[in-house]
């Protein structure tokens, strides 16, 4: 998730702990700086930079893809490669039937984008034995000045959007300005998306940023902004959000400092776009579970000051009240259990390294969504009735999330707060949303009700 400021980014640590809430402490030597806990089920593990776009082990850097035991024993956190998720979630069963997203395309929309994606993007595909997508690059708000700090979120969107649909095309659309807090950067990104809608380069669109609700200047300049999600809609377009990486609350405008109330974060919080949250994996070395999914402590969750409860939450208006709830679905996220992710930069050599995040599990679902796309033969538009529809019935393709939760404590001005967060269960919950994904059974599924 893109939720601090460049200048900060430095500054800027997660710290895998025992602790069973997602806590975060700050350092008030000179500029403010955002520290982060996530739970780990029990283990003591390494410290996980937060940049501009991503969450990252600083110092993880191999030649080659490391292994889970590698991870484990040198940063005491899990990692896993792209056949490992893949097997997760039990792809491998509809790719031997032909679904691996031909025919359909996934648009990512990243600050910045990369100068060195395409070779990144070969390497990690030679390294999995996946095949080389159509990669098409586009600029429609503006030149773009490449940024190397901002780069790792366009890699591992790419690559893990692809690592999930590996025959879907890929269009990446990069634009000029960041999205920090507040409408800094939405214009471009709405003038890029409005663009992208209007030549019908894709049927899903993947978002990993959001800005916080409370940081807009009003309700009115944030519904302001929305024109790209309505032409989406109309369009039958599929738009996808990250629900944010610091639990039941999220940074102010500053960037840094945390509201000490739930909040959640926009576009994730938009009716008209599914929100998406984080889960930990519990694999072994082949991608087989040995526990059950739990929600990530991180995971962006909460109730909108924005927008009223949509009706396809209707049943679910014990969690949401009469506000809309977020996330709606929930895939891999979690620091323990980061991905495999080959980066480079202009003129230095590249390495593999470990990167976690909402900002992980929105590509993954769109990836998810694009083999939906290629069985039903159709675009499937706004997914949020279905996935209450298929939640609802118990649809052997949505995977109950029961454990884990997303309060967060944090200190801040010397202070230290707990943000009361929400437990993930059965059914729907402020977590993880209705749950997790099942693929095999999910993707026809999904196909059939979002009709």
């Amino acid at each position: 998730m893109r939720r601090t400021r460049p200048l900060l980014a430095a500054a800027c640590s997660l710290a895998l702990a025992t602790a069973g809430a997602l806590s975060l402490g700050f350092s008030t030597a000179g500029t403010t700086a955002a520290t982060a806990v996530a739970a780990t089920g029990g283990k003591t593990a390494a410290a996980v930079e937060v940049r501009p776009d991503l969450h990252q082990v600083p110092g993880a850097s191999f030649a080659d893809p490391p292994t889970t035991a590698q991870c484990e024993s040198s940063y005491q956190i899990a990692c896993y490669g792209a056949r490992q998720v893949e097997e997760a979630y039990g792809l491998p069963q509809l790719y031997q039937r032909g679904y691996q997203g031909q025919g359909q395309t996934i648009v990512i929309v990243d600050a910045f984008g990369s100068q060195t994606i395409r070779g990144d993007l070969a390497v990690f595909d030679k390294a999995y034995g996946l095949p080389d997508p159509q990669l098409s690059i586009i600029q429609p708000a503006g030149k773009v000045v490449y940024q190397d700090d901002w780069a790792g979120e366009t890699t591992l969107d790419v690559e893990y959007a692809h690592a999930i649909a590996p025959k879907a095309k890929i269009v990446l659309v990069e634009t000029p300005t960041d999205e920090t807090e507040g409408t800094a950067g939405f214009p471009e990104i709405v003038k890029a998306e409005e663009y992208v809608i209007k030549h019908h380069l894709g049927g899903v669109i993947s978002q990993s940023f959001s800005a916080t609700e409370e940081t807009f200047p009003s309700k009115g300049s944030l519904l302001g902004l929305r024109s790209a999600y309505i032409d989406a809609a109309r369009a039958g377009v599929t738009v996808l959000a990250a629900s944010g990486d610091n639990g039941a609350t999220s940074q102010q405008l500053d960037g840094t400092d945390l509201y000490t109330y739930p909040v959640v974060g926009w576009p994730s919080s938009d009716p008209l776009v599914t929100g998406i949250g984080g889960t930990q994996l519990h694999l072994d070395a082949a991608g087989n579970h040995t526990t059950p999914d739990s929600a990530w402590s991180g995971s962006g969750g909460g109730v909108s000051s924005v927008f009223s409860r949509p009706w396809y939450q209707d049943g679910v208006r014990a969690d949401t009240g009469g506000s809309r709830g977020v996330p709606d679905v929930s895939m891999s996220g979690a620091c323990d259990g980061a991905v495999d992710v080959y980066q480079s930069s202009a003129g230095k050599p590249g390495r593999w390294e470990l990167i976690c995040g909402t900002s992980e599990a929105t590509p993954e679902f769109a990836g998810i969504v694009a083999l939906a796309e290629q069985y039903g033969h159709h675009r499937l538009g706004l997914i949020n009735p279905a996935l209450y529809r298929m939640s609802a019935t118990k649809a052997p393709g949505v995977v109950p999330v029961t454990s884990g939760n997303n309060t967060a404590t944090f200190t801040q001005g010397g202070k230290t707060y707990t943000v009361q967060g929400y437990s993930a269960k059965a059914g729907y919950s402020l977590v993880t949303g209705v749950g997790t994904v099942w693929a095999p059974s999910f993707v026809p599924e999904l196909a059939r009700a979002a009709r």
